[in-house]
């Protein structure tokens, strides 16, 4: 049954007041429009202030001065993030030092370690140092895991503040795999929350290798705090290829975009 623009409208916003995200893909097969049709949708919702478009979709408003907490996050793009966890697992190799910040896609990459020894594994998220601590005992990899001390979010599930910083000031690391609410040209990779951003920018300082796990939903989105610019990123695992208006900067920056 056609439905008419305004009740259209109407329905995408309670799609994003129940999941925060959408895709103009999966809203164009909903209502059996064009994908065209749905972006101006998207266009005339922005500019009430009623959503913020980003590449392939938009986001709800209220993500932009805070997102959910992460048991809530876990299911969103859930698909997406396994496989950018999955591709980016098979950039670790035997005897690396890595960091691994808070998110739900490098927890979902914490699985994915595994056929590889002797790893040193650092990391502020208490769900992903459970992962790994399992998996080090199921053999699946052989190394030893440090989980950073500091300050306890229950929401995030996230360890940060002054020690945690002191901490990871003392070591040097092969490769950093890091998280983001949003990752833009302009602004490079930003996140959401302030002790947790400060907690990424030290893996940045202190890393050989940036590896930004990244999908689709977050491109083109600038959040709250800056981490890095995208100049400092090594490599970015996303689910899809970049915007092509994205492509001469990435060359400028030397950043290799990895689709899963």
């Amino acid at each position: 049954m056609t439905i008419l623009p305004e009740e259209r409208k109407h329905e995408i916003l309670n799609l994003l007041k129940r999941d925060g995200k959408v895709k103009v893909a999966d809203l164009a097969k909903q209502f059996s429009i064009s994908e065209e049709s749905i972006r101006r949708d998207l266009t005339m919702l922005e500019e009430k202030g009623s959503l913020k478009k980003v590449y392939g979709g938009a986001i709800a408003t209220i993500f932009q001065s805070g997102e959910p907490p992460f048991e809530q996050r876990t299911t969103v793009n859930q698909a997406e993030k396994i496989i950018i966890g999955k591709k980016a697992a098979e950039l670790i190799s035997d005897g690396d030092v890595i960091a691994i910040d808070v998110g739900t896609t490098t927890l979902e990459f914490a699985h994915f370690i595994q056929n590889r020894k002797n790893l040193t594994i650092l990391t502020n998220s208490i769900p992903v140092s459970t992962v790994l601590m399992e998996s080090l005992n199921q053999n699946k990899f052989t190394g030893e895991i440090l989980l950073l001390g500091g300050q306890i979010d229950p929401k995030q599930q996230s360890v940060s503040g002054h020690l945690t910083e002191q901490m990871l000031n003392q070591f040097n690391i092969d490769k950093a795999f890091i998280s983001a609410g949003g990752v833009s040209i302009q602004n490079g990779v930003s996140n959401y929350h302030l002790n947790e951003s400060f907690v990424s920018r030290i893996m940045v300082e202190v890393s050989k290798q940036i590896i930004l796990l990244a999908d689709h939903s977050k491109l083109g989105v600038d959040t709250f705090n800056k981490v890095c610019p995208l100049n400092k990123v090594d490599m970015i695992v996303c689910d899809q290829t970049y915007p092509y208006t994205w492509k001469d900067d990435l060359k400028a920056y030397e950043t290799e975009w990895i689709k899963a």
